[in-house]
């Protein structure tokens, strides 16, 4: 999902949050003693509810608003909105996790006033962690995850982090991101397992985390399986662009994550940006209606992208002919997100004028309604304040941990690593010391920032925790002071914070001026340099990496940057295999695994310490799958 920069609660004041938690409607109860509900019970609710609805209802369910886009609060019963969403950096005063139950509650107090009382579903981009949340746990990011290849580790991080959503009454997290990154200068590469689909499909455990064994339970949040499809496969590997292929490439290639995701049973997915073959997915019926739900048999309901059906003529501003056009292809919600007066207006005229069947709205209508009865919003429909302290609790932090080091690719080592406890370190570099830069984008902010953002563990921080007195650490980011004197230097490079759209790298995805002259300097000193590369995808260090005595790839590890130094220094082995190919130079992409490409690493590359470490997925022990180192 894209998001523009955030804005300031403007919509709801703390007066109306107080008037609205203040209401007189009978105090439902919150998630946490839900059973889930029989199949033919849910039908049947349904049916029922649905035989009252009348068609501003019907509108109003298949509509998303951004919670700063709302004039007022009520405007969520007078035109019965079915969905609010936080896009990234949409977040209320104070951000604390007791704010967002509180504001969640507000809304949905709102919600439940109308006649029929139709609780809303509340949305975020909870793509690692519970990431808009100030002190939340931020876990690394898909492609670390990726290279850990262990399934069931996946699937706690997702159960954790509908914990985290729970406490906040957030209750649908836009995840997991099922793309394939099949070229690096994509800038949501990141948010891929892997360029096989073996890997994105083995991780769509992280659905069973977040729904748990049927929706409805304590914890359970609703999964949205994204961005569907081709997107990480366009032309250039240009956001929101082209996936020229065939239907034989876009069957292969891309469609098997989301069919293991439609298995495990995804409540929702999520429309791509992007076009196939020309045409955008947003309006293309055969891949919504007639792949995604007739054959592959999806029973959820469609979702778009941020204001992705106003893109569909090419043209700023909703169309009739645009709604109909992505109703009628089969999208069941349309995340307006912030013209929801027009956008209610114009499907509700294209409904009247017979060009969107009235079966189609009552499909779609369906398909929401059956997510909402079988998560037991209609019981208890208010945030689960028993589950607000678990929001960056410190078991979380330690499986946040337990994923960096499990995410960890030694690309390269010259016997230097790993480091003993004892010695004199010097440490460098802009992403040593440095949550913002070690966390990436989706945290805090849409395209995240460098800095204190939220809290954590440095890198550095975690080194220095660990090694305690029995060892120097002198820290200095551009490696100014560095002598022969030290036993080794750490050099933290690698990218800055960004999101899709500002993180497409066309021109290629070397290591920045600062970096090279960091590392230049360590070198310059004449002892062991081990180069940790924090990035959200591989950099051209081809013509570098040779003068490097170790380099680690810690891909974007999120808030413990701990667990990078258990490995560095031996108290784990780095375990981690690349789920994508190393570049050997930016003109090579794309570059992928099978390709005829010489890579300077090759998809499952990954050293161990003596090279004893395992190579393939692991679930509980058991292989489930296997690529070359």
């Amino acid at each position: 999902m894209t998001r523009t920069a955030s804005r300031p609660l403007s919509a709801l004041t703390s007066a109306v949050v107080a008037v609205v938690l203040a209401a007189t409607t009978p105090a439902p109860h919150p998630r946490s003693a839900a059973a889930p509900v029989a199949p033919q019970a849910v039908e049947d609710r349904v049916e029922q509810l649905m035989a009252r609805m009348s068609l501003d209802d019907k509108v109003g369910q298949m509509t998303q608003v951004d919670r700063a886009a709302l004039t007022t609060t009520s405007d969520v019963a007078t035109y019965r909105i079915g969905s609010v969403l936080s896009g990234g950096g949409s977040a209320p005063t104070p951000n604390t996790a007791q704010g967002w139950a509180d504001m969640y509650d507000a809304f949905q107090r709102a919600a439940l006033s109308t006649p029929l009382g139709i609780p809303l579903v509340y949305g975020v981009d909870a793509v690692h962690g519970h990431n808009n949340v100030h002190g939340a746990t931020i876990f690394p990011h898909n492609i670390g995850l990726g290279a850990t290849r262990d399934p069931e580790l996946v699937r706690r991080i997702g159960a954790a982090t509908a914990e985290e959503m729970t406490g906040t009454g957030v209750d649908w997290t836009f995840a997991p991101c099922l793309c394939l990154a099949r070229d690096d200068r994509w800038g949501r590469t990141y948010e891929s397992f892997g360029e096989v689909p073996e890997i994105p499909s083995a991780m769509t455990s992280i659905i069973d985390g977040f729904q748990g064994a049927a929706l409805g339970g304590p914890t359970s949040v609703l999964a949205t399986a994204k961005h569907y499809i081709g997107d990480g496969g366009t032309e250039g590997g240009v956001d929101q662009g082209d996936a020229r292929i065939t239907e034989q490439e876009l069957r292969a290639v891309h469609l098997p994550p989301f069919r293991a995701a439609v298995d495990r049973g995804v409540g929702s997915v999520m429309i791509s940006y992007s076009s196939w073959n020309g045409v955008k997915a947003h309006g293309h019926r055969y891949l919504i209606t007639d792949l995604l739900k007739t054959e592959l048999g999806f029973s959820g309901f469609v979702v778009s992208d941020w204001a992705g059906v106003d893109q569909l003529d090419g043209r700023r501003g909703f169309t009739g002919a645009e709604v109909a056009a992505a109703v009628n292809a089969g999208i069941d919600m349309v995340m307006v997100p912030t013209d929801y007066e027009l956008f209610t207006g114009l499907l509700k005229a294209e409904v009247q004028a017979g060009r969107v069947p009235q079966a189609r709205v009552d499909d779609a209508n369906r398909r929401i309604l059956t997510k909402k009865v079988q998560l037991g919003l209609f019981e208890r429909p208010l945030a689960d304040r028993s589950y607000t302290s678990s929001v960056g609790s410190a078991a979380h932090r330690e499986l946040a941990r337990e994923a960096v080091r499990r995410s960890q690719v030694l690309l390269r080592n010259n016997g230097v690593l790993p480091l003993g406890r004892t010695g004199r370190y010097f440490v460098a570099g802009k992403n040593a010391d440095d949550i913002g830069n070690q966390s990436g984008g989706w945290t805090i902010s849409w395209q995240g920032a460098s800095g204190s953002t939220t809290p954590g563990t440095t890198i550095l921080r975690g080194i220095r925790d660990l090694l305690g007195g029995g060892a120097t650490v002198t820290h200095e980011r551009y490696g100014n002071g560095v002598d022969g004197s030290y036993t080794a230097a750490i050099a933290v490079v690698g990218e800055t914070p960004y999101a899709e759209g500002r993180g497409d790298r066309p021109g290629g995805l070397p290591l920045d001026r600062e970096d090279a002259q960091t590392i230049a300097r360590l070198k310059a000193a004449g002892i062991p340099v081990v180069v940790v590369l924090v990035s959200g995808r591989p950099l051209d260090i081809a013509s570098q990496v040779s003068g490097w005595d170790a380099a680690l790839a810690a891909w974007l590890p999120g808030t413990e940057g701990r667990g990078v130094a258990d490995v560095l220094f031996g108290d784990h082995e780095p375990t981690g295999r690349l789920p994508v190919t190393w570049m050997a130079g930016s003109a090579q992409q794309p570059v992928n695994d099978g390709d005829g490409k010489a890579p300077l690493y090759p998809l499952g590359h990954g050293l161990g310490y003596g090279d004893r470490a395992p190579s393939g997925f692991t679930n509980g022990g058991t292989a489930v799958g296997h690529h070359r180192r």
